[in-house]
């Protein structure tokens, strides 16, 4: 941060220079009043102007562990947690079998987006013909505000858009581990559940909530309190997002390193994460997961890209990416 000092203001002219008679010209200062100007002139207060250059666009996570999955007290929380919804009654352990069994990872250091990829962003690589254009339609126009996540795209339109900044979407261990921390989290933000941090739904006849401050989608970054330590936003809520993993219904137990996901002959379903503005509490933990074809396009899907941090320069943004917009 730079600080830039203004210089001190004037002092006010003499008495006599303002009184009705008084002397036309200002007296000579004496040597005791040139002092007591000189320090008159240190105390006077000055204006402070801060200046701050904005985050860089990506956020490096550091190669390490981590505790991927739920184990089964974590899946008595999740279902309690369910069952305090309007439709809690429809709630079972199976909701959150996908979760099991708890499991070690290890995971190469990455770069991943601050936010979740702007309407402006996908805009521009659309522009450059480089990603396909989105369904449109009347009913779909009020969620393409410039700085809206983008939503109705793809999996394949994501996975294109990543490769023309020179990234990739992220695996689901590498989503899995900006969500939940070293620490194994339960919410980007923590441990405790907090309804204004995030924007959630409800599990209900009507699955809005804008209590929150949005019914549907909001700006990328609208929710501070909700980011990261590390300061990565929205990763619970607001748009759920495509990860490049194959989906299975449960994990291998097996320690992995840098896994992948299954491979293409068990589904050709992908895994999609975060929670979205319609989806309740439990599907904003970290741990939790759900699937789509890879052609499916919703008004409740986004992304944002990864890089791997060899591809980048120590202690540094990797090169490429623009600001967010």
């Amino acid at each position: 941060m730079l600080l830039v000092w203004l210089l001190p203001r004037a002092l006010p002219a003499t008495a006599a220079a303002l009184e009705p008679g008084g002397a036309s010209e200002p007296p000579e200062p004496s040597a005791a009043t040139g002092r007591a100007r000189a320090t008159a002139a240190e105390l006077a207060p000055r204006a402070v102007l801060s200046m701050s250059s904005p985050p860089s666009p990506m956020v490096c996570i550091p190669e390490g562990e981590l505790a991927m999955g739920s184990d089964e007290s974590d899946v008595i929380e999740a279902l309690a947690d369910c069952a305090s919804e309007p439709y809690g009654h429809r709630c079972s352990p199976t909701l959150f079998a996908n979760e099991l069994p708890r499991h070690r990872v290890l995971l190469s250091s990455f770069w991943i987006d601050r936010f979740e990829v702007t309407v402006a962003e996908y805009q521009r690589c659309e522009q450059v013909g480089r990603c396909g254009p989105r369904p449109s339609s009347e009913g779909t126009q009020r969620f393409d505000r410039p700085d809206y996540p983008v939503t109705r795209v793809s999996w394949l339109d994501a996975r294109d858009y990543c490769s023309f900044r020179g990234a990739r979407l992220p695996t689901e261990a590498e989503f899995e581990r900006a969500a939940r921390g070293p620490s194994g989290r339960r919410y980007p933000w923590g441990q405790l559940w907090n309804s204004r941090v995030a924007n959630h739904g409800r599990f209900g006849w009507d699955s809005t909530e804008a209590a929150d401050g949005y019914a549907e989608l909001a700006p990328v970054g609208s929710f501070p309190s909700g980011a990261t330590p590390e300061g990565i936003y929205d990763l619970a809520g607001n748009v759920a997002e495509w990860t490049a993993d194959r989906y299975a219904p449960g994990y291998d137990p097996q320690p992995a390193r840098d896994p992948q996901g299954p491979p293409a002959s068990v589904t050709n379903l992908r895994v999609i994460r975060g929670g979205s503005y319609v989806h309740a509490r439990f599907r904003l933990r970290g741990a939790s997961r759900a699937f789509a074809e890879p052609s499916d396009r919703r008004t409740t899907l986004g992304f944002r890209c990864v890089r791997s941090a060899r591809r980048a320069l120590p202690g540094s943004a990797p090169a490429g990416d623009a600001a967010p917009g």
